[in-house]
């Protein structure tokens, strides 16, 4: 059974960083391709897919973190981070890692083609 643990969200100003961590079980990391992707829920709103990793280490970003944001994995860690830089009002939200169903590429944005799902972790940006 999969399992995905969050950590690193909390209160920045606007212009800071952080960097998000998803502690995976052991295994997620498979020897097969898979997905990894984080997501964001702003209140009120959708979930949004802003970033993903594939499992040959192929990115994928939203338009609007485009060069503000980097996905990276650790496979010896079995770990998934999102390092946030120049963070702007409009990143606050609860952020989550998933990982994808068995079909997921870097072209699936519905949170519908991820199996896996962690609690989530909050990032609040403000002047």
């Amino acid at each position: 059974q999969v399992r995905l643990v969050e950590s690193g969200g909390g209160s920045v100003q606007i212009g800071g960083s952080l960097t998000l961590s998803c502690a995976a079980s052991r295994g997620t990391f498979s020897n097969y391709y898979y997905y990894m992707a984080w997501f964001r829920q702003p209140p009120g709103k959708e979930r949004e897919r802003v970033a993903g990793i594939d499992s040959n280490g192929i990115t994928t970003y939203a338009e609007d973190v485009k060069g503000r944001f980097t996905v990276s994995k650790d496979n010896a860690k079995t770990t998934l981070y999102l390092q946030m830089n120049n963070l702007k009002p409009d990143d606050t939200a609860m952020y989550y890692c998933a990982k994808g169903k068995s079909w997921a590429t870097r072209s699936s944005l519905s949170p519908d083609d991820f199996a896996y799902w962690g609690q989530g972790t909050q990032v609040t940006v403000s002047s």
